[in-house]
C-alpha cells in the first residue's frame, strides 16, 4: 500500500466513522461500494467533500468517470495524484 493509499484509507475510516474497520486490514484494491467497504451514495458524497477539502481537487460532473475514480482506494489515490500534478 502506498503512503497516499494508506492516508486515504485512514481518512475515509475517520470521516465516515467506520470504527469497526482498521486501515491496516483494508486492501487498497477492494471495491468501496460493492465490496468489502460496503459504502453507499451518501458516503461517496462525504468522500468527495473530503477530497475537495483535504487535497483541493475538483471532481467533475462525468458520472462514469467519477465512478471509475471512486472504485477503490487505489483508484482514488491515482486520481488525487493525477490532480496534484495537473
Amino acid at each position: 500500500m502506498s503512503d497516499l493509499e494508506a492516508e486515504l484509507t485512514r481518512l475515509i475510516i475517520e470521516t465516515l466513522g467506520l470504527e469497526d474497520l482498521r486501515a491496516s486490514d483494508m486492501d487498497p484494491a477492494a471495491l468501496l461500494f460493492d465490496g468489502d467497504w460496503g459504502l453507499d451514495s451518501v458516503d461517496a458524497l462525504e468522500i468527495g467533500l473530503l477530497l475537495q477539502n483535504r487535497y483541493r481537487i475538483q471532481i467533475g460532473d462525468d458520472k462514469a468517470q467519477n465512478r471509475a475514480h471512486f472504485e477503490s482506494v487505489r483508484t482514488l489515490a491515482a486520481f488525487v495524484a493525477a490532480q496534484r500534478t495537473a
